[in-house]
């Protein structure tokens, strides 16, 4: 459900950006705005800018600017519609979901209170626990055996379940309480001879680890016996505010350290995430007890642009690693890094560390095998590429995988690896994959620029001269028919509401930029933000619907009746890979705008610089250089 506009300006303008901000950076006051160190990326010198008179915020460092909404999205990994709840509540103000029923909003309520009295129970019960830990001896030994400190076992949390089937009665006056069962403390049974209910502890003498969400807030628990029985690990069952397929365990300790530590890594137990953390790796997390998901990853995302799993290198580690690899794939931009770790089988990464070191073991990860190579692993696992059928065998295994990839330069890549694997070249390959009958040239009879080998004139499949969709050096590029936009904003414009998803594929410096740009374009792409955040990606359909109203709706209508408007235009159907030809046209697109954006910059900057300003000259130097990256790359790619 949206949220309307009308209430989100209202939000933003009740709300002191300093004072939400300062809540997690510490700000000092210089000149008309406020300072501090950036929390998204690693600095010594504060270039984290917060301006009270705009109620926005920008690092000059690492690029990523917006409103308090915005901070709250990227700090805490909340989505729009949570960042914007959690904000509202903080002013006591009641969100409206204007497309909402008297019904459905008398249940959203009611879903709300009820998500917050159960992580009121479990935060009770995790109280609770801790005290139980501080009482228990042979607990605090278990963790002391673990190499686990006081301080660690604090940081997360821990604490104790003793033995005993009721012990949360003494916690919880009324045990028959139905939000206990409901929030997985508590587990119902009828009696088999009486059919009444029989009510008892869940966790029961085990290491208790507090399962918190990115807001904090504890909403299940992990459970770990402290002998040798089985189940060795018990987590609370899937309630109204915990989804085992959702939620990583340590996210909200990792969150700061994984901007400082430059990725996540990503473990399989609870244990291995504290004790890491003890061991000089805080930005650890770990999947509970289920395999890794597209949710998982998708969450990961917010917070960082580097991922490795890491598993054991038995089968069992080979088998969690292959479904960590499908839930990635779709993710896996040209702007990521994923990668898998695999232990020795004797080791698990606690383990490791206390065997060779700190340093052996983030040697190891810095070693880690790329995606690209891993999931030409995966597909290749049991064919003989020396025989055709092994090569076939292995191009059918490969090619789900490869389409799970979102489109870019890496995908492209792999398509060229996977063919030269296959012993064909990639337009036989996407034949092959499409079901197209095999074209009648084989790769190799024709050299450069339309000839034969034998120098004769290449033909097309229809038997007409051979002409490359790209043009040759001193060749004027052949008119398409599509009609110029009026500007690059409008050009962006167009793009970006035919094909959404490729907004979640640009980089921070890209979105501010957009953000940013003057008049009704920055607030059009300010709205398509929280749209991605609130529904995901959408076609232009949905999107001029939810656009009716919008101060911006005419120009978002004025640029998409345009007859070069789109999705077909903007992926021709005569492209063999219409999704690669977008993000490039994108890509060039905004950089050329970049380059403006930067020159803009570089210019007010003029007369601090010339007036000695140290800080301004480095700024200008700082954007000088990113004017000179870009330059190398429009060189590179010409």
């Amino acid at each position: 459900m949206s949220i309307p506009q009308t209430f989100i300006h209202e939000l933003i303008a009740r709300a002191d950006v300093v004072e939400i901000i300062g809540r997690y950076v510490q700000l000092k006051k210089g000149g008309a705005n406020f300072m501090g160190l950036c929390p998204f990326h690693s600095e010594k010198s504060p270039s984290f800018s917060v301006s009270p008179s705009k109620q926005f915020f920008h690092c000059f460092g690492c690029g990523k600017s917006g409103d308090a909404i915005a901070f709250l999205m990227e700090h805490t990994g909340a989505t729009f519609h949570e960042a914007v709840e959690d904000l509202a509540q903080q002013y006591g103000m009641q969100v409206p979901e204007d497309d909402a029923s008297p019904q459905d909003k008398a249940r959203a309520a009611e879903q709300r209170q009820k998500q917050s009295t159960l992580t009121g129970v479990l935060e009770q019960a995790g109280d609770a626990f801790r005290k139980q830990l501080k009482n228990s001896v042979r607990a605090v030994d278990y963790l002391k055996g673990r190499g686990l400190s006081g301080e660690v076992a604090k940081q997360f949390g821990l604490g104790y379940a003793p033995q005993g089937w009721r012990n949360l009665a003494s916690v919880f006056p009324n045990y028959d309480d139905p939000l206990l069962a409901e929030s997985g403390l508590v587990i119902t049974n009828p009696d088999e001879h009486t059919g009444e209910e029989k009510r008892y502890d869940r966790f029961r003498d085990r290491i208790m680890f507090p399962i918190r969400n990115v807001k904090g807030e504890c909403i299940g628990f992990g459970g770990r016996v402290l002998g040798d029985e089985k189940p060795k690990y018990l987590n609370s069952p899937e309630t109204p505010v915990f989804s085992k397929g959702r939620e990583l365990y340590g996210l909200f300790e990792a969150r700061n350290a994984l901007r400082d530590a430059g990725y996540v890594l990503v473990t399989e137990g609870y244990m291995d995430v504290v004790a890491l953390a003890q061991l000089g790796f805080p930005n650890t997390v770990a999947t509970l007890g289920t395999a890794c998901t597209p949710e998982h990853v998708q969450k990961l995302f917010r917070f960082t642009d580097a991922v490795v799993f890491s598993f054991d290198g038995d089968a069992a580690g080979r088998r969690a690693a292959r479904k960590a690899l499908d839930g990635a794939l779709p993710f896996a931009s040209d702007v990521r890094s994923v990668k898998f770790l695999f232990l020795p089988p004797e080791h698990d990464p606690d383990s490791y560390i206390r065997a060779f070191g700190r340093d052996a073991f983030a040697r190891y990860v810095a070693e880690a095998t790329p995606l690209s190579v891993f999931l030409v692993e995966a597909a290749r696992e049991g064919c003989d590429l020396n025989a055709a059928e092994g090569r076939a065998h292995f191009a059918s295994n490969a090619k789900p995988l490869w389409n799970l990839l979102p489109e870019g330069a890496l995908k492209r890549q792999l398509l060229g690896d996977i063919a030269d694997l296959v012993q064909l070249n990639t337009r036989e390959l996407t034949e092959v994959w499409l079901g197209k009958p095999a074209s009648s040239q084989r790769r190799g009879e024709y050299g450069d620029f339309g000839k034969k080998n034998d120098g004769q004139p290449r033909l097309d499949r229809n038997g007409q001269p051979w002409r490359s969709k790209f043009p040759q050096r001193n060749e004027a590029p052949r008119p398409t028919g599509r009609l110029l936009p009026a500007s690059r904003a409008d050009h962006a414009v167009r793009l970006l509401l035919s094909h959404a998803a490729a907004w979640d594929k640009l980089g921070n410096e890209d979105h501010a930029m957009l953000c940013e740009l003057p008049g009704a374009h920055g607030g059009l792409f300010v709205w398509l933000e929280s749209q991605l955040h609130e529904h995901g990606p959408q076609p232009w359909g949905m999107l001029s619907e939810s656009l009716r109203g919008q101060p911006f709706e005419p120009l978002a209508t004025k640029v998409m009746a345009r007859p070069d408007a789109g999705p077909a235009a903007a992926a021709p159907e005569t492209s063999t890979h219409p999704g690669e030809e977008l993000a490039q046209e994108l890509r060039n697109l905004l950089d050329l705008m970049l380059v403006d954006r930067i020159k803009s910059q570089m210019s007010q900057l003029v007369d601090a610089v010339s007036k000695g300003d140290a800080e301004a000259l480095k700024r200008y130097q700082e954007l000088s250089q990113r004017l000179s990256e870009l330059a190398r790359t429009a060189k590179a790619a010409a």
